[in-house]
């Protein structure tokens, strides 16, 4: 009785140990390699040191947890822990945030880094957290550009009639409507196989999303347009948030900091790397396009998008950031 009375007592305390350690899963779209792959493991690996290994955690990459907003709405209801994840849906929950879809919006890197580093960027974050969500920080994509399997695009008319999915994003849409496109809005995990069956003709992504996808297996033509810098977000459930203490909550915070710089890192390491492993697996890459005929349809037909019901002061404020 007295050795089962302390093989129980046992049994309790590595119980409460494996009670006490919590394990964080987190959900993106891309491969493990990818740079959310990336961020991902920064993430966990930040996380695990900070707590002295109280939280650990795993990866549920390439869509497993499902589309993107798919994981945002698992978050809401406390059934996914972090996501890191394009802004494409998060429209649908903060429309605030399409302004950073706005094509032609943000003159390079540097200049969207800013921005989101900075108070514009902190605001889009509190909305984001009114929605039953909690946003850590802003992450990266990177430029986005088009890929297709039929030409060569070095011109508006060169898109003219070409079927190309696009995020459920509407001002993306309207931009690539009004660029002579037949945008298809479809959930990233179907991508691959719908142009694999030829149900559209291209995407657009950035380099860093189009080699991690390997996009040269059913894509021939990359034009690197540039059209619209791809930001992400490292998003959180506030179902698990809530629960935690300040110490805690804390190391999560950190955690998505370190995530965030190790993306963009990734990404600045993947645009110098990225287009010549395009070419090596048999791309066609454009890249004597002039961009001004583009911008100038693109934003006549999507700024109002976003202008009609916000208004201008946010692009203002955006283009001011130095």
């Amino acid at each position: 009785m007295k050795h089962f009375a302390l093989g129980a007592f046992a049994a309790l305390g590595l119980a409460t140990a494996a009670e006490a350690q919590q394990n964080i899963v987190v959900g993106h779209a891309l491969s493990p390699t990818s740079h959310y792959g990336v961020g991902a493991q920064a993430f966990i690996d930040t996380l695990t040191e900070l707590s002295g290994g109280a939280f650990t955690g795993e990866q549920a990459p390439a869509g497993q947890l499902g589309g993107e907003r798919d994981m945002i709405e698992g978050l809401q209801i406390g059934s996914l822990d972090v996501v890191i994840t394009s802004t494409g849906p998060l429209g649908n929950f903060v429309p605030q945030v399409y302004a950073l879809d706005l094509p032609f919006l943000f003159r390079d890197y540097d200049h969207a880094r800013t921005v989101l580093d900075g108070e514009i960027g902190q605001e889009l974050l509190d909305e984001i957290s009114k929605n039953n969500l909690v946003a850590l920080a802003w992450s990266e994509n990177g430029f986005r550009h088009v890929t297709n399997s039929q030409r060569a695009v070095r011109t508006p008319e060169d898109l003219a009639g070409l079927k190309l999915r696009t995020m459920e994003n509407k001002v993306h849409m309207a931009a690539f409507e009004g660029m002579g496109a037949a945008p298809t809005p479809m959930a990233f995990p179907e991508l691959f196989s719908a142009l694999q069956q030829g149900v559209v003709d291209g995407q657009e992504n950035p380099v860093t999303v189009i080699t991690a996808s390997k996009f040269w297996e059913v894509q021939k033509y990359v034009s690197l347009t540039g059209h619209v810098y791809s930001p992400a977000a490292v998003l959180a459930s506030p179902v698990l948030l809530d629960g935690l203490t300040d110490e805690q909550r804390g190391w999560f915070d950190e955690a998505a900091k370190a995530s965030a710089a190790a993306t963009r890192a990734e990404v600045n390491r993947l645009e110098e790397a990225g287009v010549a492993l395009l070419r090596e697996n048999g791309m066609e890459v454009i890249t004597d396009i002039d961009k001004a005929p583009f911008a100038a349809l693109a934003e006549q037909a999507s700024y109002s998008v976003y202008t009609d019901q916000y208004g201008g002061e946010m692009i203002e404020r955006i283009k001011a950031v130095e």
